[in-house]
């Protein structure tokens, strides 16, 4: 699985002009499964996202997490992560997972957070919507992680 987090002061996303779900401070989460992902790499990379120590402590240092803060979740599906773009002008997007395995995922990933992160509210985009993404980015601070199956 592939996301990108954003740490924002606040974010949302809309679908048709109407929000479908915003947050304050926290992290937004692009997120895309690709082929070959499982629930296994969804606990993972939700078990490191939460953990991580992105968010500021009284010294400056970014020394704690998004549950540490109280954050906010804003996760929204984003298959164009898994772009090939090694060759030629139009990115391919062969490893993303397929619609209907991609939506399982997605779905999963969104009902374990909002299990796990109680601290904090849990927001979502619309898997497959055509979808406008507002933010603030707060530092800025934008991490990419991936984590990849493990291979037998």
């Amino acid at each position: 699985m592939i996301t990108v987090l954003q740490r924002v002061a606040h974010a949302r996303v809309e679908i048709a002009g109407q929000v479908a779900g915003q947050i304050e401070q926290g992290l937004l989460m692009l997120v895309c499964a690709e082929q070959c992902d499982t629930e296994k790499e969804a606990d993972k990379l939700l078990a490191k996202i939460l953990k991580l120590r992105i968010f500021s402590d009284e010294a400056g240092k970014m020394n704690r997490s998004v549950q540490d803060v109280g954050g906010g979740l804003l996760i929204v599906s984003q298959f164009t992560l898994a772009a090939d773009t090694s060759s030629g002008n139009r990115p391919s997007f062969t490893q993303a997972a397929k619609a209907d395995e991609g939506r399982r995922l997605y779905d999963y990933v969104v009902a374990q957070a909002r299990a796990l992160h109680t601290a904090g509210i849990v927001q979502t985009g619309q898997f497959g919507a055509d979808m406008q993404v507002h933010l603030l980015n707060d530092g800025p601070v934008t991490i990419p992680m991936r984590i990849a199956p493990a291979v037998v």
